[in-house]
C-alpha cells in the first residue's frame, strides 16, 4: 500500500508571506529613499485656475520655486529633513517638481502664489477667459406634404431661433 502526503495549499498563508516580505527592512529602505511627491489639487474658479499644493515643512523663501515657461507652469523645490536620526521615518523628504500645462498662454503678472499653513496656493488669473459659451443660430424647418413623399422637410428661412450652446 502506498501512502502519499499531500500538502494543502492555504491562499491566506501565501498572502501573509507576501505582506511580511513587504514589511521587511529592505522595503523600508526603498520607501525611505523613494523621494517626495507633493499632492496637488487643481480647480477652476470662474476664469482662473487655482492650484493647491501640500508642502508642510517647506521653507517657502528658500526651498520653493514657481516658474512659467510658455504654457508650462512648474512648481519645484525641496523638503529637507530637520534631523538625521535613525529610526522609523515615514515622512518623505527630497527634491520635487510638479508641472501643469495651462490651457492658454498667460502673462507672468497674472500668476500669484501664497504659502499659508503648509499649503502653496497658486492662482493663474484669466487663463479660461477665452472659453466663453457662444450662441449658435439654428434654423427651424416646417414639414410639408408633397405627393409621393411624406418625409420631406421644407426649410423656412424667416424662422430663426437663438439657442445657447
Amino acid at each position: 500500500m502506498m501512502t502519499t502526503n499531500l500538502t494543502r495549499l492555504d491562499p491566506f498563508s501565501i498572502f501573509d508571506d507576501m505582506m511580511r516580505s513587504m514589511r521587511s527592512p529592505l522595503s523600508q529602505d526603498v520607501q525611505r529613499n523613494a523621494g517626495f511627491v507633493p499632492a496637488v489639487d487643481a480647480h477652476r474658479e470662474d476664469e482662473d485656475l487655482v492650484l493647491a499644493v501640500d508642502l508642510p515643512g517647506v521653507d517657502p523663501e528658500q526651498d520653493l520655486s514657481v516658474e512659467l515657461s510658455g504654457r508650462t507652469l512648474t512648481i519645484s523645490g525641496e523638503r529637507r529633513s530637520r534631523n538625521d536620526a535613525e529610526g522609523l521615518r515615514e515622512i518623505r523628504y527630497g527634491r520635487f517638481s510638479r508641472t501643469v500645462t495651462l490651457p492658454a498662454d498667460v502673462a507672468e503678472e497674472s500668476i500669484s502664489a501664497d504659502y499659508t499653513d503648509g499649503v502653496l496656493s497658486v492662482r493663474v488669473s484669466g487663463v479660461y477667459a477665452e472659453e466663453k459659451p457662444r450662441k449658435i443660430s439654428i434654423t427651424a424647418g416646417t414639414r410639408s406634404e408633397h405627393p409621393g413623399s411624406k418625409d420631406q422637410v421644407e426649410v423656412a428661412t424667416d424662422e430663426k431661433q437663438q439657442i445657447a450652446a
